[in-house]
């Protein structure tokens, strides 16, 4: 069984909307169905569980029922902070997934996922028991000197890094067992930090998979407006 985690959990207050950023409205469509419409679609997702900024799970059964989301099985109430969200989406899967279930997180406000990226990442967590969706990076990265924040004298070669975000995939075992322990030992659970960051915290070998650079987050109106292109251009 392959389960998607959907992470809806954040206030989004960089939007300047007066309701969280995953509810509002394009096209008369929330931004967070557009994104779990991509999982219903695939062949491949067998259910989905959506993890909930708190008072508005309601909200999310009646748009799922609106919008024809047969796949939802579980709505989870988010936590203070991303990991915290992801933690309380996969305990509750305990008892749900088998160990060899193939898990992904996703974000709810990344709603132009392609199915070829959904594919590629399962494919590759089923091979080797994680993937993170990764894009090469194509602008030249400098070094700040550290006696002098204006000058550089260090670059780090491009073909070096890799930019990763979500869908990240993993076994369920996995998955679990090293929530567990991150939040027992207190490590790669705070700031930025998200899945694939803690994993490498927690020494795990992550697996690239397929990325796509039209899957952006809706993170500013800015981003808004080119998810409205893109749905002009591709979709109305």
């Amino acid at each position: 069984m392959t389960t998607a985690i959907i992470v809806a959990g954040g206030v989004g207050n960089r939007m300047g909307q007066t309701i969280p950023k995953q509810f509002i409205n394009v096209y008369d469509k929330p931004i967070l169905m557009y994104t779990l419409d991509s999982f219903e679609q695939h062949p491949m997702i067998d259910a989905i569980e959506v993890v909930c900024i708190e008072g508005w799970e309601q909200v999310v059964w009646s748009y799922a029922k609106q919008y024809n989301v047969t796949k939802l099985k579980w709505i989870v109430t988010g936590g203070a902070m991303v990991q915290e969200s992801i933690r309380n989406g996969v305990f509750n899967l305990e008892g749900k997934c088998s160990p060899d279930d193939i898990v992904i997180v996703h974000d709810g406000i990344r709603p132009l996922v392609d199915a070829e990226v959904l594919t590629d990442v399962i494919k590759t967590a089923q091979q080797y028991g994680n993937a993170v969706s990764s894009m090469p990076y194509n602008e030249q990265i400098f070094v700040v000197s550290k006696d002098d924040e204006t000058t550089t004298t260090q670059f780090i070669p491009r073909e070096t890094l890799r930019r990763v975000c979500t869908p990240q995939a993993y076994r369920f075992a996995l998955l679990d067992e090293k929530y567990h322990e991150a939040f027992e030992k207190q490590i790669g659970i705070r700031g930025s930090h998200y899945t694939n960051t803690m994993m490498v915290e927690l020494g795990v070998r992550l697996h690239f998979a397929a990325g796509s650079d039209k899957n952006i987050k809706l993170t500013t109106p800015g981003d808004l407006e080119i998810f409205k292109g893109y749905l002009n251009n591709h979709v109305k």
